[in-house]
């Protein structure tokens, strides 16, 4: 409900400055100057009197595609009363309340005719290019709604959830999987996410322009929500720790494997996840990886290595024994095979030591043991405790309505539920809690939380890092890989870089079925193409010969 009454503050806003800004306007056109004051319906006028479609209408106060339609509408009232070049269309869409009141109020604003506007040919070339610039709007505007409302393109930039989804794989997510979460930054640039660019510059990236108003605002609110996450969804959601952004739905977009729900136990032994006491379950297409630490007498052939597996070294060392890899992503059974070539002297799976909370690893000189290269208990979530990513929990996932006990050792848990996720005012002094200034040894837990994982467990910025997951934060699910390219990123830590190509055997493949071998349909959907720009251009070639006829 706060969302509606939020919503409806800004509806009634926008119609009494349209009001104020269009009413003699509205007389003019031989309608009452009250009807410039209803929402909708003064649009649906501006429509009837300038000859457009009227059901545009019912995009005009829609979230991010609203502001685009309602410059629409302003144009075409302008253009109504003559106002047509370059500057006078500028000032409709960048100040229209301003300019379009100024024109309200100014002596004798008069209607011109069409036939008023495009008597010469210089004109009618005008109109011809009008007419191709509303095309592209109007394409534009349909996109948006298709982005904003129903699916979103999504890259993958990393290898945190290889072999599942490959590094270059594009996606498109369902945002109606777990409920539509609803927009809330109304006024906004399409297609962008966060910022407008990476200004590049070093200082604080919330300098960075951003895409979208923050001063306006609504609530989180998500309909229609007939599932929740389960155990072993692929999940995308906006990064709960992104600093830079206020905005819920404008962090930073990640995909992850839900692990774990809300109420069930997490825990890491030896690097093999655990929930509620039990082995993890492996889908088909899922593939259990971790870190090994090779070391070869002569250097690898990484070309041939990535040509057969589809990965590369994370770290490539060298010392006077020999040669270094590190590899971040293999499975039991690659591992095996890496370990069979006649270059390789060892090969050891790297599982950090328990109680060590580390963020990378130091091989001693003899090789026969770890140390910690880092030992910071702020690698870790929580922070106070000491596990590290092999070694982690147990951990419970909180729950809508737990009641949770808060001291100085469980604070650090739920520090960011209690400040960040559900919106109070945490302090933490003299050693006591206090939540919205009242002194609290207990909080009641207002939504649900995930943990998110990557399923290449040893390179995954994942909840064992930043934590807990609010329900606020889903965005949707992976339907499909609709493009995949090879070497569309660059591998990091690696001094090669992958041969640029177009995986046609990833294309069209749905993602979320946990199913191996997945069917692509790539050619159904070139097939479509090819039938859809067909059939468009013999259309144009038939009324093209009925004109001449």
């Amino acid at each position: 409900m706060n969302y509606l009454l939020t919503y409806t503050v800004y509806v009634l806003i926008l119609s009494v400055l349209m009001g104020i800004s269009t009413w003699k306007l509205f007389k003019k056109m031989g309608y009452s100057p009250a009807f410039a004051f209803i929402p909708f319906y003064n649009y649906y006028l501006i429509q009837k009197a300038t000859n457009h479609p009227k059901w545009w209408i019912a995009l005009a106060y829609l979230p991010i595609v609203g502001p685009i339609m309602m410059s629409v509408f302003h144009l075409f009232l302008m253009k109504h009363f003559g106002k047509t070049t370059f500057m006078q269309k500028l000032l409709t869409v960048i100040l229209p309340f301003i300019y379009m009141g100024f024109v309200n109020y100014s002596k004798d604003p008069e209607i011109y005719s069409e036939d008023d506007l495009y008597l010469t040919e210089e004109e009618k070339n005008a109109k011809k290019k009008e007419t191709f610039i509303g095309s592209i709007t109007f394409a534009v505007v349909f996109a948006t709604v298709i982005h904003v409302f129903l699916t979103q393109p999504f890259g993958i930039p990393t290898g945190s959830m290889e072999r599942t989804l490959l590094v270059g794989d594009f996606l498109f997510v369902n945002k109606w999987s777990y409920g539509y979460r609803l927009p809330m930054r109304p006024v906004a640039i399409p297609f962008l996410q966060g910022t407008i660019m990476d200004t590049g510059q070093k200082g604080n990236p919330k300098d960075d322009p951003k895409s979208y108003v923050d001063a306006v605002k609504l609530p989180y609110w998500r309909i229609l929500q007939f599932n929740k996450p389960e155990k072993n969804d692929i999940v995308v959601f906006n990064y709960p720790q992104d600093s830079v952004h206020t905005a819920i739905d404008r962090k930073d977009p990640y995909v992850k494997r839900c692990v774990a729900v809300a109420g069930d136990v997490l825990e890491f032994k030896a690097g093999r996840l655990y929930v509620n006491g039990k082995p993890e379950t492996i889908l088909g297409d899922q593939y259990e990886q971790h870190k090994y630490v090779v070391y070869t007498g002569k250097p690898l052939d990484i070309p041939a290595l990535y040509e057969k597996y589809g990965f590369l070294p994370v770290q490539e060392k060298q010392d006077d024994k020999g040669f270094i890899y590190d590899f971040q992503g293999l499975t039991d059974e690659t591992a095996n095979e890496i370990k069979a070539l006649p270059q390789v002297i060892d090969m050891q799976e790297h599982i950090w030591p328990k109680d060590s909370a580390a963020v990378s690893y130091k091989l001693n000189a003899d090789r026969t043991a770890y140390t910690k290269n880092v030992d910071s208990t702020e690698s870790i979530f929580p922070v106070n405790k000491s596990w590290n990513p092999d070694w982690y929990g147990p951990l419970r996932i909180p729950k809508k309505g737990d009641v949770v006990s808060l001291n100085q050792e469980t604070l650090p848990a739920y520090r960011w539920i209690i400040s960040e996720y559900e919106h109070n005012k945490l302090e933490n002094r003299d050693g006591k809690i206090f939540i919205n200034g009242q002194e609290a040894d207990k909080y009641t837990i207002k939504q649900d939380y995930y943990m998110m994982i990557g399923d290449n467990r040893d390179a995954s910025l994942d909840a064992r890092f930043f934590g807990f997951v609010p329900e606020e934060n889903i965005v949707g699910s992976p339907m499909f890989t609709w493009m995949s390219l090879q070497g569309a990123f660059k591998d990091s830590g690696s001094s090669y870089q992958a041969p640029f190509k177009v995986r046609w055997d990833r294309m069209f493949k749905a993602t979320n079925t946990g199913e191996a071998n997945k069917t692509s349909y790539w050619w159904i959907a070139a097939g479509l193409l090819v039938l859809f720009f067909g059939w468009d251009y013999f259309v144009k070639l038939f009324r093209k010969k009925e004109k001449e006829d």
